[in-house]
C-alpha cells in the first residue's frame, strides 16, 4: 500500500470514529467515512489485547493483503478504519479474508455477489 493511502495521524482516526459509520461481525470492525479523494486510505487498529506483537503485525499484514486482493470491487472514494478483535488472532489468511468481505458487504462498501 503506497504511503498515501494510510491513515497515520490521531486526528484523522477521531475523525473517522466521529463522522463515520461502523458496521461488525465477531473478527473486525470497520468505520467508512466517505470522502472526496480519488482513493480509499486505511487505517488499522489492533490492540495489545489481541496478542503479541507478532501475532498484531500478522493481523495487520492479513489485512492489508485482503485490501489489496479486493481493491477494485471496493467503494474508492472512502476512509477504512479496521479494527480487530480478540477472534481475529485465531484466523488465518483465508478466513481473515472472508470475515473482512464479510463485514465490507454488510458496509455496503464492496458489492454482494
Amino acid at each position: 500500500m503506497n504511503k498515501h493511502q494510510r491513515i497515520k495521524k490521531n486526528k484523522e482516526f477521531q475523525r473517522i470514529f466521529k463522522k463515520g459509520k461502523s458496521f461488525a461481525n465477531r473478527q473486525f470492525i470497520v468505520y467508512v467515512l466517505k470522502s472526496d479523494q480519488p482513493e480509499f486510505r486505511l487505517g488499522l487498529s489492533v490492540s495489545k489485547k489481541v496478542g503479541n506483537a507478532v501475532t498484531r503485525n500478522r493481523i495487520k499484514r492479513y489485512i492489508r493483503q485482503a485490501f489489496l486482493e479486493c481493491k477494485e470491487e471496493l467503494m474508492q472514494n472512502a476512509d477504512y478504519v479496521i479494527i480487530a478483535r480478540q477472534q481475529a488472532a485465531d484466523l488465518d489468511y483465508h478466513e481473515s479474508k472472508k470475515s473482512l468481505e464479510h463485514v465490507l458487504k454488510i458496509a455496503r462498501a464492496l458489492p454482494k455477489k
